[in-house]
């Protein structure tokens, strides 16, 4: 019953029920037996070591990577299993620096075959300009892309991404070596976008702090499911402190220092 009400607040896709899930890539096992219930409306962070197989998972979700098990998105209504609208931020892209290839430029080129040049209609510059309002980055329209800092860039990423408006956002990391002030911009818009279009957001992060601020639920990933639960539960977790030992804890809060 409680998944149901869930349902019934959003009238896209509900819930994706990830079942007996697994990627092998030649003879290596890379991910196995996951199962999960992903809703919409909530964040669902992905944490784990490095070579858990976090990106492996996003890049299966996204049909780039051929799985093993079931995977159903269910409409408000009960019926899938149409694939969904899916938005994509990476960890990174790379820009040439020298390029004058405008933020404008880039989102002409996403949406127009002919040479973004030749063709920038108002009404297309109009939309652009609101779509980068939404992540606070409308004051970035005509700035070149190489000029752009780490924590503006995946701010422009993201606005990219909101079109179409995704059912499914999958952020992989899309904050790693961005500033503090950047990292927290970051988050606050992803919470802000969730809470407007009641989106299912699934988000891979080191950032366990902006994880427990901003999650409604995370993922303990290492190959297959270790645990799944509210913040506080996963992160404060026996599972959780034996693959992330204290002393690295404890270096990571120093910044690194042994």
């Amino acid at each position: 019953m409680t998944e149901r009400k869930e349902c019934l607040r959003c009238q896209g896709v509900c819930c994706t029920k990830i079942e007996n899930f697994g990627v092998t890539i030649g003879s290596l096992e890379i991910l196995r037996n996951i199962n999960l219930h992903i809703h919409c409306g909530e964040l669902t962070a992905i944490v784990g070591p490095n070579g858990a197989g976090k990106t492996t998972f996003i890049k299966a979700l996204l049909g780039q990577v051929p799985h093993t098990g079931n995977l159903t998105f269910m409409k408000s209504d009960g019926s899938g299993n149409k694939p969904p609208v899916m938005g994509y931020v990476p960890q990174k892209i790379t820009l040439d620096p020298t390029s004058p290839t405008s933020v404008a430029d880039l989102f002409l080129a996403s949406k127009y075959s002919s040479p973004v040049w030749l063709m920038k209609p108002k009404k297309a510059i109009a939309d652009i300009r609101e779509r980068l309002k939404k992540v606070n980055a409308d004051h970035l329209m005509d700035r070149p892309l190489g000029k752009l800092s780490g924590g503006e860039l995946q701010r422009v990423l993201l606005a990219l991404a909101l079109d179409p408006v995704p059912e499914i956002l999958l952020l992989d990391e899309p904050v790693s070596g961005i500033d503090q002030n950047g990292l927290m911009l970051f988050y606050e818009n992803v919470s802000a976008l969730k809470e407007s279009y009641d989106l299912t957001i699934i988000l891979v992060s080191h950032d366990f702090d902006m994880v427990r601020k901003y999650a409604d639920r995370v993922v303990l990933l290492n190959r297959t499911v270790i645990a799944s639960g509210k913040p506080e539960e996963v992160l404060e977790s026996d599972s959780f402190y034996e693959i992330f030992s204290a002393r690295s804890l404890k270096n990571r809060d120093r910044g690194g220092e042994q």
